[in-house]
């Protein structure tokens, strides 16, 4: 008889040593070298797995992390690892049924900056912090799609930089952090990304170099000349966390988790080195050290996170809510493939060591994966912030070259289409977006002005002025108002032959090698997902 679940904490984590992996090093010795803003499913399943991965095989316990929060809605997270003393399950989800359980423990502090942030500067500003590393979205840079420059003019920035202001931003926290080391004669921090922006590094440097010399112009210069800004690309689906998994963890494993983590077997960080003071021996635990990261990061973001686009708008209004039910229809990795083949691999350079076909493919599988059970409404959420950086570099780079847009010109419509609120059936679709008031008044004028929403210059630019885009486009979204999401999709799926179609890997696509998909094959398989 399976014992009564226990709360997971420092006093009960030798309870389950027999049962599942927990950390083998002392956690009483461990000290925040790491300060980490944004501490969620991601963080906890990617970089935190692998400083916990580094210590279990001896490396030096001076490298645990401390989270931050900083908004309001980080409180909840704050308020779980308190209770758990920093520890949660991180469970991996094979394919075949398997769970992969493992405690981690590299987490062994977390401030939560609306209540004391005068704790976060001061765990910043000592000596022993010498990584503060990010995960805060894609939209929490505050650059701007269209110039690509900081935002100066928001709001929070503006507060943060009145005379005396308390920093409340990431931005005013690290850059005062930042001050105070410059004046105590400490070298700076490094300042590590860890989120899915191309050139994230770079980016990262614009922007808190801007906000340090908006405040103080040598101190902006200080920042430029010393602080180091390494680019990375990172990769692992993290679905968020439900009551099932947590039921799931309590039932298997006897663990009370309040925030356990689910997550794919599959995991990558490549990461540039490029550290001010030092960094843990990353390699140890698989990273990819290297001197560029900039073709892996282009491959990973125009070829994942963009296909998750690409799938994910048709997939909502064909009436499929989970990732793998959508990427196990035959309609779907067609176009999916199609897409990647035809448009996105065009706009890449060979990746050093990466067979490209296979990559394509093995990104199908993992989509595909029942057991990790995404959510569509997860990949469709935030798109003002994903489509102009996963998708829209594709279609400006392929209408230079000449190439095909076709496809990713639909997948703009079909987000113009879903955008509109309101479901084939006529039920309401929960527009999960910042911009979500304009971006959906705009949409549901676009019966009447097909431009309508691609007019919106704050996520388009000038690409509402491109002749062959908005032919494309317009096709797309007549479309899909007047015959329907799936068979727009239909008519998308088979290859086009002609300028820019060639794959660039020498792999054929996957529509020309598979069966063929049929209407009867592709129409059973819309009738089994929605039984």
């Amino acid at each position: 008889m399976q014992a009564k679940p226990q709360p997971l904490n420092t006093r009960t984590l030798k309870s389950w040593g027999d049962r599942l992996a927990v950390p083998a090093y002392d956690r009483g010795l461990v000290t925040p070298g790491v300060v980490h803003f944004g501490v969620g499913g991601f963080h906890r399943a990617h970089q935190a797995m692998y400083h916990d991965r580094l210590m279990n095989d001896g490396a030096p316990l001076d490298w645990g992390i401390c989270g931050v929060g900083v908004l309001a809605a980080d409180r909840p997270m704050r308020d779980a690892l308190d209770a758990q003393d920093g520890l949660y399950t991180l469970v991996l989800k094979h394919s075949d049924g398997t769970w992969e359980p493992r405690v981690i423990g590299s987490i062994v502090e977390y401030l939560f900056a609306p209540d004391d942030p005068e704790a976060v500067i001061e765990k910043m500003a000592a000596a022993p912090t010498r990584i503060v590393s990010l995960t805060i979205t894609e939209g929490g840079y505050n650059i701007s799609d269209v110039t690509g420059e900081f935002d100066a003019a928001n709001p929070d920035v503006v507060r943060d930089l009145e005379p005396g202001a308390v920093p409340r931003t990431t931005f005013g926290l690290v850059t005062e952090a930042l001050r105070r080391r410059r004046r105590r004669g400490l070298a700076p921090f490094t300042v590590m990304s860890c989120d899915n922006l191309q050139d994230n590094g770079r980016r990262s440097r614009r922007v808190f170099t801007t906000f340090a010399r908006m405040r103080d112009p040598d101190l902006g210069d200080w920042v430029e000349r010393e602080v180091r800004f390494p680019n990375s690309m990172v990769d692992r689906i993290t679905p968020v966390t439900t009551d099932a998994d947590r039921a799931e963890v309590r039932e298997r494993f006897g663990i009370e988790d309040r925030w356990p983590v689910v997550c794919e077997p599959y995991t990558q960080w490549v990461l540039e080195d490029a550290f001010t003071a030092g960094r843990p021996a990353y390699e140890r635990a698989g990273v990819q050290v290297v001197d560029q990261v900039e073709p892996y990061e282009l491959m990973k973001l125009r070829l994942l996170n963009g296909s998750h686009q690409a799938m994910c708008y048709f997939a909502y209004l064909s009436g499929y809510r989970l990732v793998h039910e959508a990427a196990q229809d035959p309609l779907f990795r067609a176009f999916l493939l199609g897409y990647m083949d035809e448009e996105a691999t065009p706009t890449l350079a060979p990746v050093p060591g990466v067979d490209l076909g296979g990559y394509k493919h093995t990104l199908i599988e993992r989509f595909c994966n029942p057991q990790v059970r995404d959510t569509v409404a997860r990949l469709c959420a935030e798109s003002s912030d994903r489509i102009p950086k996963w998708v829209l570099p594709v279609v400006r780079q392929q209408l230079a070259d000449g190439g095909q847009i076709r496809r990713s010109a639909a997948v703009v419509a079909s987000w113009a289409r879903y955008a509109e609120g309101v479901d084939e059936a006529g039920d309401p679709i929960e527009v999960v977006d910042r911009l979500r008031d304009s971006l959906t008044q705009r949409a549901r004028r676009q019966r009447a002005d097909p431009d309508a929403f691609i007019a919106n210059r704050e996520v388009f630019g000038d690409l509402a002025g491109d002749e062959r885009f908005v032919t494309a486009y317009r096709a797309a979204l007549a479309s899909l108002h007047r015959r329907g999401a799936r068979a727009t999709l239909e008519s998308l799926a088979l290859p086009r032959r002609g300028k820019g179609s060639a794959n660039q890997d020498g792999h054929r696509p996957f529509s020309m090698i598979r069966s063929s998909v049929t209407t009867a094959e592709t129409s059973a398989a819309g009738v089994m997902s929605n039984a």
